[in-house]
C-alpha cells in the first residue's frame, strides 16, 4: 500500500503558460479535496472536459474526515472507485453512548440486511483522496493541475475568467462554468466578495490520532462526562492501519497551542485507555467549528459545493458526506446544460435542493452540538437527566444526541419531481435516494444501483413477459434526446426474460412497494423523480421534461 501521506504530485507547466490569451474550457473545478475530485470525475464520466486546479501538490494532512456514509459509498461506486475504499476502510454500524462510567444507550445504523455497502466506513481522508486521484488519472476528459493557485475570478457575460499562479509563472484561463470546492476558507468566495453566515460555537476540541494495536470492538464509542475527562465529552473510533481517532472536548478557554503538546496529549490518552496502553501519537489537531452557509450556492456561472458553500460541526459526520452529495447533485445537471439538453435554470435546482439539504444538516448538527456542549445550567440539567433515564426508558433514548449521523436528504419538495397520482406505501417517494437491493442478472449476483448507473433509468416491475406495446414504448423512451435506460425487474416467482433482472430476495418489491406494472423514473444521481402503477409513456416524457426543466422551454431538445 502506498504511503499516501508522502505522495507528492508533479507540477507540469500548463499549455496556457506564455500563450498570452485565456484558453477556454467547459468546466474548471477549484480544489482537489474529496468534493472537488468527485465533481471532476463525475463531469468527466458524463463526457465533459474538465480542469481541476489545486494550489497544493499533496493529499490532506492527517486523517481529517474519516466517516463515510452508505450513501456516499454508493456515489463512489457509481464513480467507479468504491471497492478500494471498502477494502481499506473499517466498516461499522453500531454506536454506544456512555454517561460517566455507565453504558446508557446503543444503536444499530443498519439493522436490516440486503445492502451492498455498510452504514459507515472509517477511512482517513488521505486514502479517500488518493483512491479518487488514482481513478481520476485514468479519465481522458480530466486534467488535474497541481500547484496551480487561483488568484482571481471574474464573471463575464458568457463565462468565467480565472487567473492562476504557478511555480513557473502566472496565466489566464476561462470556462463556461466554474465549480468552487476549495474549502471553508474558499479563495473563490473571497475573490467574488461573497459571505458565509451562521453560528460559530465557542468551544474547542482536541483530535489525537494514535497508532495502537488493541482488541476493541469496531464501534463508535461516545462518552458524556466520563471519569477520565470530567464535565466534558470524548469519542473513540477505529481507523485502518491500527490508527484510532480520539476526540476530547476542551472548552473555549483551552490554549490551542499548549493543548497540542505531547505533555498535554499523552496524559489524556492514558486516562482514557489505561496507564499501560501502548501507543504512538500520529497526528494532533485542535479545532473549533460553526454551522454556516452561503445564502445561495449558485452565483451566475460559479457554483459552490462542500465546505466552500456550507460548514457544519463534526458531530454526525455531515461535512464530507454532504459535500460529495453536492457534487452528485450538480454534475449531471451541469453536463445536460453544457450539452444543450437542458436550460440553465436546471442549475437553479442544484441551489434549491442542496440549500435544503444544507439547512437539514445544519439543523441536525446544531441540535447535536447543543446537546453535547450545553451552554447553560438549565440545558446541562436537562441533558444529564435524559442520559440518566436513557438506560431504562426508551423515550429518553430517543432524546440522546451524541451526533445524529449523516443521512441523505429526501428532496420531497423539489420542483424536478412529478407528484404521485397513484397510491404507494414506503419511503421511495419522489425525491428520495433510490434504495439498493441484491439482484441477479444473467444468472449472476449484482446490485440494483450498479445497474441504474448514472443515466436516467426506468424500472418496470413485471410478473411475466411485457406486451409488445410496452416493449415498443420502452424502446421509444430509450431513444429520447435524453434517453431513459429501461430496466425490467422480474418480481419474485416470475420466469425471467432475457433482458430482465431478478429481485433476488424480494427486497426490491418491498422497498419500492412494487406490483406488476409499477414503473419508477430515476435521475442520474439515483434519486426517484416519478412513479406510477402502470407505464404511460406520455406521462414519463412529461416527467422527464420536468426533471430536466425542459417544461419551461416548451419541448425536449
Amino acid at each position: 500500500m502506498k504511503d499516501y501521506q508522502k505522495l507528492v504530485f508533479p507540477f507540469r507547466p500548463p499549455a496556457e503558460l506564455g500563450a498570452g490569451v485565456a484558453v477556454r474550457h467547459p468546466v474548471i473545478v477549484v480544489g482537489a479535496g474529496p468534493v472537488g475530485l468527485a465533481a471532476a470525475i463525475d463531469l468527466a464520466r458524463h463526457g465533459i472536459r474538465t480542469v481541476l486546479l489545486d494550489e497544493d501538490d499533496s493529499l490532506s494532512t492527517g486523517s481529517r474526515a474519516i466517516c463515510f456514509a452508505k450513501r456516499t459509498l454508493e456515489i463512489f461506486d457509481r464513480l467507479g472507485c468504491g471497492d478500494p475504499m471498502i477494502e481499506k476502510g473499517v466498516s461499522w454500524q453500531v454506536g454506544k453512548v456512555f454517561f460517566q462510567d455507565r453504558l446508557v444507550y446503543q444503536f444499530d445504523l443498519l439493522p436490516e440486511g440486503g445492502h451492498r455497502r455498510p452504514a459507515f466506513i472509517n477511512l482517513q481522508q488521505y486514502y479517500a483522496e488518493g483512491f479518487l486521484v488514482e481513478h481520476a488519472a485514468k479519465l481522458a476528459n480530466l486534467d488535474i493541475r497541481w500547484k496551480n493557485q487561483v488568484t482571481g475570478v471574474a464573471q463575464t457575460a458568457d463565462g468565467v475568467e480565472v487567473e492562476v499562479a504557478t511555480p513557473a509563472g502566472a496565466y489566464r484561463m476561462s470556462c463556461d462554468y466554474l465549480v468552487a470546492t476549495d474549502g471553508a476558507g474558499s479563495s473563490v468566495r473571497a475573490w467574488m466578495g461573497l459571505e458565509i453566515k451562521g453560528q460559530v460555537f465557542r468551544d474547542r476540541f482536541l483530535i489525537a490520532d494514535i497508532k495502537m494495536t488493541a482488541d476493541r470492538p469496531i464501534e463508535r464509542w461516545f462518552w458524556f462526562d466520563p471519569p477520565f475527562h470530567r464535565n466534558q465529552s470524548a469519542l473513540l473510533h477505529r481507523q485502518p492501519d491500527d490508527i484510532w481517532r480520539l476526540d476530547f472536548q476542551l472548552g473555549w478557554e483551552a490554549d490551542p497551542v499548549a493543548e497540542k503538546q505531547p505533555e498535554r496529549v499523552i496524559p489524556r490518552v492514558r486516562a482514557m485507555l489505561g496507564p499501560d496502553a501502548d501507543f504512538q501519537i500520529e497526528w494532533v489537531s485542535i479545532y473549533t467549528f460553526g454551522c454556516r452557509r452561503m445564502e445561495r450556492f449558485r452565483h451566475g456561472r460559479v457554483l459552490f459545493a462542500g465546505d466552500a458553500a456550507h460548514v457544519v460541526s463534526p458531530f454526525g459526520a455531515r461535512g464530507a458526506n454532504s459535500g460529495v452529495q453536492d457534487a452528485d447533485n450538480l454534475a449531471w445537471k451541469l453536463a445536460l446544460v453544457l450539452r444543450g439538453c437542458a436550460p440553465e435554470s436546471l442549475l437553479d435546482s442544484y441551489d434549491a435542493e442542496r440549500v435544503f439539504a444544507a439547512d437539514e444538516n445544519i439543523l441536525n448538527s446544531t441540535r447535536s452540538t447543543e446537546f453535547i456542549t450545553p451552554k447553560s445550567k438549565v440545558s446541562r440539567v436537562f441533558r444529564d437527566a435524559v442520559l440518566s433515564l436513557a438506560g431504562d426508558y426508551p423515550f429518553a433514548r430517543r432524546l440522546v444526541n451524541s451526533g445524529r449521523l449523516s443521512a441523505p436528504s429526501t428532496l420531497a419538495d423539489s420542483r424536478l419531481n412529478t407528484p404521485d397520482r397513484d397510491p404507494f406505501a414506503g419511503s421511495m417517494i419522489p425525491g428520495a435516494p433510490a434504495a439498493d437491493a441484491p439482484i441477479r442478472a444473467g444468472g449472476r449476483p449484482d446490485w440494483l444501483l450498479a445497474r441504474i448507473g448514472d443515466r436516467f433509468s426506468g424500472l418496470l416491475f413485471v410478473d411475466g413477459a411485457p406486451s409488445a406495446e410496452i416493449c415498443a414504448a420502452l424502446r421509444e423512451l430509450a431513444r429520447e434526446a435524453i434517453p431513459i435506460r429501461p430496466l425490467l425487474v422480474a418480481l419474485p416467482g416470475t420466469a425471467l426474460q432475457d433482458s430482465a433482472i431478478e429481485d433476488a430476495e424480494g427486497l426490491l418489491a418491498r422497498r419500492y412497494d412494487a406490483l406488476p406494472g409499477t414503473f419508477y423514473l430515476v435521475r442520474p444521481d439515483q434519486h426517484v423523480c416519478a412513479r406510477w402503477r402502470q407505464l404511460d409513456p406520455d406521462r414519463v416524457r412529461t416527467a422527464l421534461r420536468r426533471a430536466t426543466c425542459n417544461l419551461e422551454r416548451g419541448a425536449t431538445p
